[in-house]
Order: C-alpha cells, then sequence, then structure tokens
C-alpha cells in the first residue's frame, strides 16, 4: 500500500511523469545497455528496442500501476502484475536485475525532469518503483518454483524431431527434451521462449505459443515468417527458424509461462469461446488439442478470422479436433474466401448476431486492433470483461486499460 504521504505526491506528480516517460525510457534504455550490454544479449528484443515498443510498454506498465494505487488504494493491480511477471519469467529475469533497471530509471528520471525531482518527489516514485517490483519479485519467484527451475535458469536443449509447413509463410517444430528428462509441465494456452544465437554471435529471444496438447513429451511450436514491411524489417528470429533449422537440430526453449491458459479446475464445464485472428490461432489449437486429448463436452465456439483459407493455419487441424468435440463448432471469417471453406463468411470477423454460450470464459489471441474491436464487440453483446482473457504477442501495450 503507497503511503499517504507519496501517494499525495505521485497525484500531483504523476501528468509530468507520464507525459515524460517515453523520453525516460527512451535515456533509461539507452544508458543502462551503454554500461551493461551484456543485457542486449538474450535478454532484450532488438527488434522492439528499435521499434520503440518495449518502451512504450514500459512506460505503460509503470502508468498503469501508479495510476491503478492512487485508484484503489491498497489494493495490488494483479491483472498487470500477473501479466508482467510472465513475461519477465519466460526470459529468465532475476531479483538482482531490479536493482539494475532502478539505477538507470531514476538517473533517467532525475536527467529528464531535473529540478521537478525534490528528494520528496524522488523518495515518493521510489516508494511507487519498490512496491512494482516488489510485488514482481515475488510472482516470478512463485513462477520459477512451480517450474521447477531455479531463478533465471529456464533454458533446457531441445531436438526438432518433425518440421512441417503449414502455410506458404508458416512453419510448424515439434521437439523433444534433448537432455532425455521429461518435458516440464504446461498449461494448455501458455507459450515458451525460443533463444537463438544470431550471425553477429548476439542471442535473441522470441515467445511463441504451444500449439499442439501439454501433455506427454512433445512440444509443438508454430512460428509464422515476420515480413518486413515501411514500420520495421523482417523478424531476425522468425527468418532464421524458417531458412536453417531442420529436423535433428537443437532448440533452446525456456519453461512455459504465461497466464491466459485453460482451467482444468472447478469449472471445467464452463463454455469456451476461442476467437483468433491470423497466427493467433496458435493457442486456441493448443486448446482444442488438450480438450479433445481430455474427451471433453464442454461447450465451444471457435472463432477465427484470416486473410483466407491458404493463409489459415493448422486449419485442417482445427477441423479434426472440433469433430472429436461433441460441444464444438466453429465459424470462419475470410477476406478472400475459398473453396475450401464454402461455408465461410467474408471479411473481417463480427461476432454480432452469434449466439454466444452463456456464461462462457473467453480467450482472445492476435492482432491487438483486432483483439480491441472484437472485445469492444463482445462488450456490447454483455461478456463481461473479467470473463474476456487476452494474449499479445510481444511487448503488451494494452496494459493501461486492460480490465480483462
Amino acid at each position: 500500500m503507497l503511503s499517504a504521504e507519496s501517494a499525495a505526491l505521485v497525484r500531483a506528480t504523476l501528468p509530468a511523469v507520464a507525459g515524460a516517460l517515453d523520453e525516460i525510457t527512451a535515456r533509461f534504455y539507452a544508458s543502462m545497455f551503454h554500461d551493461r550490454p551484456e543485457l542486449l544479449d538474450g535478454m532484450f528484443n532488438r527488434g522492439n528496442q528499435a521499434s520503440g515498443a518495449q518502451r512504450q510498454a514500459l512506460a505503460a506498465s509503470i502508468a498503469g500501476f501508479a495510476g491503478a494505487l492512487l485508484e484503489n488504494p491498497g489494493v495490488r493491480p494483479d491483472g498487470l502484475l500477473s501479466r508482467i511477471a510472465h513475461k519477465h519469467a519466460a526470459v529468465g529475469v532475476t531479483d538482482d536485475q531490479y536493482t539494475i533497471v532502478h539505477k538507470y530509471l531514476f538517473g533517467a528520471i532525475a536527467e529528464v525532469l531535473g529540478a521537478a525531482v525534490t528528494p520528496e518527489v524522488a523518495a515518493a516514485w521510489d516508494e511507487v518503483y519498490w512496491l512494482m517490483a516488489g510485488a514482481l519479485i515475488s510472482r516470478e519467484t512463485l513462477l520459477y518454483q512451480d517450474a521447477g527451475v531455479q531463478p533465471g535458469g529456464i533454458w533446457r536443449p531441445w531436438t526438432v524431431v518433425e518440421r512441417r509447413t503449414e502455410t506458404a509463410d508458416v512453419v510448424s517444430f515439434l521437439l523433444r527434451p534433448a537432455d532425455g528428462e521429461p518435458a516440464p509441465r504446461a498449461r494448455a494456452g501458455q507459450y515458451v521462449s525460443v533463444r537463438v544465437a544470431m550471425a553477429d554471435g548476439m542471442h535473441q529471444l522470441r515467445q511463441y505459443s504451444l500449439s499442439s496438447a501439454p501433455g506427454g513429451e512433445l512440444r509443438r511450436i508454430t512460428v509464422k515468417r515476420v515480413t518486413g514491411d515501411a514500420d520495421g524489417p523482417d523478424g531476425e528470429v522468425s527468418t532464421l527458424l524458417h531458412d536453417t533449422v531442420r529436423e535433428g537440430d537443437e532448440l533452446l526453449l525456456s519453461a512455459p509461462f504465461g497466464d491466459v491458459f485453460l482451467d482444468d479446475g472447478a469449472n471445467v464445464t464452463t463454455p469456451l469461446v476461442l476467437v483468433s485472428a491470423g497466427i493467433g490461432c496458435t493457442p486456441m489449437t493448443g486448446i482444442l488439442a488438450h480438450l479433445a486429448a481430455l474427451g471433453s463436452t464442454r461447450r465451444v465456439l471457435v472463432l477465427h478470422a484470416d486473410r483466407s483459407p491458404a493463409d489459415h493455419a493448422l486449419r485442417a487441424e482445427t477441423h479434426d479436433l472440433i469433430a472429436q468435440l461433441p460441444g464444438a463448432r466453429a465459424v470462419f471469417w475470410y477476406e478472400h474466401p475459398g473453396a475450401q471453406e464454402p461455408d465461410a463468411r467474408t471479411g473481417l470477423m463480427d461476432p454480432s448476431g452469434l449466439e454466444l454460450p452463456d456464461g462462457a470464459s473467453v480467450f482472445l489471441c492476435g492482432p491487438l486492433p483486432f483483439m480491441r474491436d472484437v472485445r469492444g464487440r463482445l462488450l456490447s453483446a454483455g461478456v463481461p470483461a473479467r470473463r474476456i482473457r487476452y494474449e499479445v504477442f510481444g511487448p503488451d501495450l494494452w496494459l493501461p486499460g486492460s480490465a480483462v
């Protein structure tokens, strides 16, 4: 809980700090990477650094956490903290790194805001930072314990036992632990990080959803090649995986993380609505495969949007899994329909008019504009925000307004 004295100072200075956060975070990363270049090797996504997405996500999380403390004193924003903790655990963040971040972040705040950062103001924001850091450290410690790994020790070698082309720009890799030890526990809907060495000797990592059932000794990731445009270059990790990784090769995978997963506990009969677009179908396919493996009779409505049936990764598998689930049905939307899916709808997804199962839990994954639009439509249709859960690939730029 933020002290009353600090709360008053944070409230008074939040507009100024929030307005300068983009500059603050830019200076923070520049200073930290100048002094600690080893943090760039396998910890931070160079593409997100170049585009500014990581800065935006950091700024949003700080402002969102501070605003939440002021709006509901004594109540921690658990949804925000959970997503950040899972993202941190998936890249191996450790306790000591919060001290490093504190040093460079508060140095950047002082540089940007100058004399406005009095000792009292600095102390108030210091309290905010360590409240957030302490909550994250506690959560990440539990996540590491649950995953059966030491803090930061998340990596294991996995062997590619099969490579399969799904579409012109999507490939699946089926993997088995290379060390002969049992596969770690995973939950349907979670993701793993993949760590690879780039041509310049630096390591990069990316998160990919598990697109198969999480049981057994095999895991599958399904990777879309990221093609560059005017806003950015080709994705360096997806390009490397597509161009160089073959059957028999090894990949370093993290333990599974992610707070958007299927609950197998008390709500096993709760209806499900699985909503996706593009490569956002991957966690949904993993959930469907898990339900099929369980012989589930839950009501499941699968909604997916894509450019065309040929671009719809795992489309045939999705049909096969739905056929195994007596309570499941699917509706697809394609911008360019084809004869392969005669019952599909044309254009962008519009769930209005569909009969959604009462009391359903909704899982949502895809590009941010798509998720914002569909979430708004679902809310208008009467679906409570608390029942809509979403997964974001990359930095979570939806943090401030997410009551999901």
